[in-house]
């Protein structure tokens, strides 16, 4: 079905460029607040944590706006899943160590955060699919 193409390219297409933009946030303006999601008893300097999931994130979000072809595009769909999966616990850990950013400034809010996660592992998936 060519709509469903349709949808699952842009679909691709804006997963891709969030992406770039969280990494780019990683790496300047939003650099303070995704700290507050490095847990407290993981073993490597917050902010080395966040420059180097920033520059991930901006490896995937270009990978997915040139990686058009299968197999390959599946991989990579499989491959930015596994990174959101990947960064859950700094979400938990944002919650159980009540730490704000990003507007997170309530437990309610950090609580529906956790919800966002599973959404982004399913959109990198159903984006990329066949």
């Amino acid at each position: 079905m060519k709509t469903s193409r349709i949808v699952r390219a842009a679909g691709q297409v804006a997963l891709g460029a969030a992406l770039l933009t969280a990494g780019k946030g990683h790496l300047t303006t939003r650099r303070q607040e995704f700290q507050a999601q490095v847990p407290k008893w993981f073993p490597a300097d917050p902010d080395t944590v966040v420059v180097a999931s920033g520059f991930v994130e901006l490896a995937l979000g270009a990978a997915l706006l040139v990686t058009w072809r299968q197999p390959a595009r599946r991989l990579l769909g499989t491959g930015v899943a596994a990174f959101f999966v990947g960064v859950f616990p700094g979400n938990i850990a944002q919650f159980v160590e009540r730490k704000d950013g990003f507007g997170l400034d309530t437990d309610g809010k950090r609580a529906l955060r956790l919800l966002g996660q599973p959404a982004l592992v399913a959109w990198a998936r159903a984006a990329t699919r066949d």
